[in-house]
């Protein structure tokens, strides 16, 4: 049987690059070579694409970061250039090599196509989980990953995504929205606002980030300011989120594509006050119970949620829907969907799976055969009105 060819597609111009790296390691590491043939492509911080020399093999944000301050005091390596076709075509990628050995008789560019039967993304935040990449695939007429531009959009964007939560009906705590524009002129207006709207405590969070960067837990009006500074300088909009009261943070994992299914519920209890990005990623001390200590009809209402909030959204693929629940009440709360979470053997959502009987490497088996799906239904609509 002929390997499909993936192209793992990872990095990234986002803060979330390093934990990017983490999921690619673990995706390339367990693709069955039998079936498989990985082509890891890179984006760099700056945005450029290539074919990496040296696929990444740190299977944690924290082992990432390390080895990028060990990679730091060696000399460059760059692989070759790679770029998408952005129009159907029978060479997915275009590689171009511009070393002494790749050029040809004329001293030019040697440029070679590489087909890829599949892709699949694993940039996380800005330019690669919020529609840009789902856009360009979408116009290379490739399969791919995961969900299409709009839900990729929406799922970045918190904003939308409560917005959206609420026309459908899905629980939501009270929340606010304020863009950096208005925050610079009327600062003094606004935290007032806030905190008669909201009172304390509260999260400020940039609207389109991931992986807890930039987000801050307010406990009176002095942090106020200092925060929505801090998120501000992550995006030009900023979600403030009313604290839920003795909150429990659950995670359900999501997968398929017009019949989706819902894993087991599962629990973080983070080593802070709230699941930071060091808590997530550097330190340890953050517990994972996977299932979740809860009463089995507040774990069925979770996964109803979960797949309510996946179709509300119009994902594809997989996603991870995240939940808060107070401890007094057991009031569920939607947080937010993740349609490009964290992928390594030890991310909440392959493990989620784990724990309701899937394997990683059957994980990556159906989520290239949804993406194949979804792309062969695709290509039975009509273009043309004649």
């Amino acid at each position: 049987m002929k390997r499909l060819r993936v192209g793992v597609l990872y990095g990234g111009r986002s803060g979330e690059h390093e934990v990017s790296l983490a999921s690619a390691a673990a995706v390339i590491a367990n693709l069955d070579r039998a079936r498989y043939e990985p082509i890891a492509i890179r984006i760099e911080k700056d945005g450029r694409w290539a074919i990496a020399d040296r696929p990444p093999t740190a299977m944690s944000a924290g082992e990432v970061i390390e080895q990028t301050r060990l990679d730091a005091a060696r000399p460059a390596r760059s692989g070759r250039a790679v770029h998408l076709v952005a129009h159907p075509s029978a060479e997915t990628i275009l590689s171009i090599d511009r070393g002494a050995g790749g050029r040809n008789d004329e001293g030019h560019a040697v440029v070679t196509g590489l087909n890829l039967d599949v892709i699949f993304p694993v940039l996380h935040g800005p330019y690669g989980e919020d529609g840009t990449i789902q856009g360009l695939l979408e116009l290379a007429n490739v399969p791919y990953v995961g969900s299409g531009v709009l839900a990729s959009a929406v799922g970045m964007d918190k904003a939308l995504m409560k917005l959206v939560f609420t026309a459908k009906g899905l629980p939501v705590c009270n929340y606010r929205v304020v863009l950096r524009h208005d925050w610079a002129r009327h600062r003094d207006a606004i935290a007032g606002e806030l905190e008669r709207a909201l009172g304390f405590p509260i999260f400020v969070k940039p609207a389109n980030l991931g992986s807890s960067v930039g987000i801050s837990k307010v406990k009176e009006a002095a942090q106020l300011a200092p925060a929505i500074d801090l998120a501000a300088e992550f995006d030009r909009k900023i979600v403030i989120e009313a604290a839920v009261p003795e909150a429990r943070e659950i995670e359900c994992a999501v997968l398929g594509n017009d019949e989706p299914q819902a894993s087991v519920p599962g629990e973080v209890i983070p080593s802070r006050e709230f699941y930071d990005y060091e808590a997530k990623y550097i330190e340890e001390g953050s517990q994972v119970i996977i299932p979740a200590d809860l009463p089995a009809k507040t774990a069925e209402e979770i996964r109803r949620l979960s797949i309510d909030a996946f179709r509300a959204l119009d994902c594809a693929g997989m996603a991870r829907v995240d939940f808060l629940l107070t401890r007094p009440t057991r009031k569920i709360f939607v947080n937010e969907v993740n349609t490009i979470p964290g992928f390594t053997t030890i991310s909440m959502y392959s493990k989620l799976w784990q724990g309701s009987g899937v394997t990683y490497a059957t994980l990556l088996d159906r989520l290239i055969e949804l993406a194949h799906q979804r792309h062969a239904e695709k290509q039975t609509l009509r273009t043309s009105i004649t």
